[in-house]
């Protein structure tokens, strides 16, 4: 099982246009040169989606293949992680596929999305897949629900403890999409029933998002950065890149250094 990077950037997602911010990287060619500029602004790993020709989110194994090609060729060192997020487009078992087509490293997966068809039998029998094949899976959260029904897999030993990662996306569902450092509550509170913390880290949408971060660095967290979630600086200007994201947070890590503190010490 890879380690989750203390600093991974998210640049592009799978919703967000040009005509949100002129440059969010579309094409596999401005992906790759944007996780470039990310990784000598100090991200160690990058979240990856793949576009098709009209700049639609796909769960496409070519061009997810080509793009982990050029990554591994453009920045050897940097952890590369793709997404089965489904956007209303993609059923569980499409998901799975991709993944099986690609046999990616390392995959981030909505637990709700995987679940979505009700088939946790199913689901588990991937997840179980994935660990024999050594692909590291990051499991999405979103809030107490998701909570919840990982706790129950985890009971039931459907899923492992050992090797569990895990992502808390602040701010999703809250109004506006505005996330606040106070939103980590519910997510710390389920990480203090753990002897040994899970491999965490979190992702913040809106103008709080190095807010956000700064509080899960400060318990002992791994962070997410980038145009998926935020264009805004600290101090309240936009971004010109997402490298420029990457920096500023990076330097936080910097000054407080990974892994910080922990509320289960």
């Amino acid at each position: 099982m890879r380690p989750l990077p203390t600093l991974m950037v998210a640049p592009n997602g799978a919703r967000k246009t040009k005509a949100d911010h002129p440059a969010l990287p579309i094409t596999l060619e401005e992906t790759v040169a944007t996780a470039v500029a990310c990784h000598a602004a100090g991200a160690q790993g990058a979240h990856l989606h793949v576009r098709d020709a009209h700049g639609h989110h796909v769960l496409d194994a070519g061009l997810y293949r080509e793009l982990l090609s050029e990554m591994h060729n453009a920045v050897p060192n940097m952890m590369c992680q793709i997404t089965t997020e489904a956007v209303g487009r993609y059923t569980a078992a499409q998901q799975r596929q991709l993944v099986d087509a690609v046999q990616p490293k390392c995959v981030s997966i909505s637990l709700a999305e995987m679940l979505s068809d009700g088939d946790t039998p199913q689901a588990t029998r991937f997840y179980a897949k994935c660990k024999e094949a050594d692909i590291s899976v990051q499991h999405i959260l979103y809030d107490a629900h998701d909570l919840r029904v990982l706790s129950d897999l985890l009971a039931n030993e459907a899923l492992a403890t050992d090797d569990l990662q895990v992502l808390f996306v602040l701010g999703r569902y809250s109004e506006h999409q505005e996330s606040t450092p106070q939103d980590l509550g519910i997510f710390t509170q389920w990480l203090g029933a753990f002897e040994t913390a899970p491999d965490w880290a979190v992702c913040a949408f809106g103008k709080q998002e190095t807010a956000c971060l700064t509080e899960a660095l400060r318990l002992g967290g791994k962070i997410r950065v980038g145009f998926e979630n935020s264009f805004w600086n600290a101090n309240g200007t936009i971004a010109n890149s997402n490298s420029e994201r990457v920096a500023e947070v990076n330097r936080i890590v910097q000054n407080l250094g990974p892994h910080s503190s922990s509320f289960l010490s």
